[in-house]
């Protein structure tokens, strides 16, 4: 029989059983049913040739035999489970939760215990998948014994939720595709399996909700060149919410959000080329104010480099053309081409 460590016993309370030694319960059953192999025949034969045997207790251990090789033992092969690592059972016994079992090993738990998995038809990447094949006779012990449960342990492992991609309206209102990834684990079984219907489904749904109030709340891109968050530039701040987001409504569940990370943002199609136009009318902006800048500072070291070595004398007719030959030169698209003059200005 197992033995409970934990005797809280609460609705969303995880209980630890402690499976008594499969190996030992294995064998002895083995044993036991040899034996009543050996006391089935030997009961007949005493029965068949001796005349002053007790026909009673032949006929008892007839059926006591019969009983346990047939119906006994074989129910008592149902108690054993093999557990890998980061793998758990949740078992019920008549409909009441029982407790789950955890740790690596081979164990033997109550027969009549049932183990429950209500997300065990979702498909996912780190439990393996049960395959149908008519040559059972030559797979091991434990490949029948894991294949026989397979579907019905609740994964503790690290796992990644990679939801399709959405088209959601931003805090402007333009309308944009995201995409996410989420990397979660179980953290209390009893949750995970009593307390949502499907634990998966549910967060795949709660992950989408939760995308949706994130991304109201960002323009796509700031707009001006104050420190305005957004959702291309602050990309950690939206992580962060998103995971806290989340995981305030997974804990129902009995799951941990251990990250949430933006894997696609794009403006949708229908908007995408004039977003993209006004991207580059603000980049050729950007560049010119940058250039006319520049040009400005270079007009204005020359012209007191000028002034500092009296290399010429030049009044204010003279700086002002000067100022407007430099601009042309330096904020111009294309190389300029030189003028000699060989006269006077006036």
């Amino acid at each position: 029989m197992t033995n409970k460590v934990n005797e809280t016993k609460t609705a969303s309370s995880e209980i630890l059983l402690k499976g008594g030694s499969g190996m030992s319960a294995m064998i002895t059953n083995i044993i036991v049913m040899l034996i009543t192999i050996g006391v089935f025949v030997m009961a007949v034969i005493f029965l068949a040739t001796e005349a002053d045997v007790n026909t009673v207790l032949m006929v008892t251990l007839i059926v006591v035999c019969a009983l346990y090789f047939s119906t006994i033992g074989p129910i008592l092969f149902c108690g054993l489970k093999i557990l890998r690592p980061n793998e758990s059972y949740v078992f019920t016994l008549f409909g009441r939760y029982y407790g789950t079992l955890k740790g690596a090993g081979f164990y033997w738990v109550n027969p009549f215990c049932t183990a429950v998995n209500p997300a065990a038809g979702v498909t996912e990447t780190t439990t393996g998948a049960v395959k149908s094949t008519n040559a059972a006779t030559s797979e091991s012990l434990e490949a029948l014994l894991v294949k026989a449960s397979a579907g019905k342990k609740v994964s503790l492992k690290v796992m990644t939720l990679s939801n399709d991609r959405q088209k959601i309206n931003d805090q402007l209102g333009n309308p944009i595709v995201i995409g996410i990834v989420v990397i979660w684990k179980v953290v209390n079984t009893a949750k995970a399996v009593f307390d949502v219907d499907n634990y998966k489904e549910y967060l795949s749904i709660q992950c989408d909700s939760a995308l949706r109030n994130i991304v109201r709340l960002y323009p796509y891109d700031s707009a001006g060149t104050d420190n305005e968050s957004s959702l291309r530039g602050s990309s950690m701040e939206v992580a962060e919410k998103l995971r806290d987001e989340i995981q305030a409504k997974v804990d129902i569940a009995g799951l941990e959000i251990i990250e949430a990370r933006i894997t696609h943002l794009s403006y949708a199609e229908e908007i995408a080329a004039v977003m993209l136009q006004r991207q580059q009318a603000s980049a050729i902006i950007d560049a010119k104010s940058m250039i006319v800048e520049a040009g400005v500072s270079m007009v204005e070291m020359a012209l007191n480099k000028l002034g500092e070595t009296n290399v010429v004398e030049l009044d204010e007719e003279r700086k002002a053309a000067m100022v407007s030959n430099l601009l042309v030169v330096l904020c111009g698209g294309k190389d300029a081409q030189p003028v000699v003059n060989s006269g006077s200005l006036y």
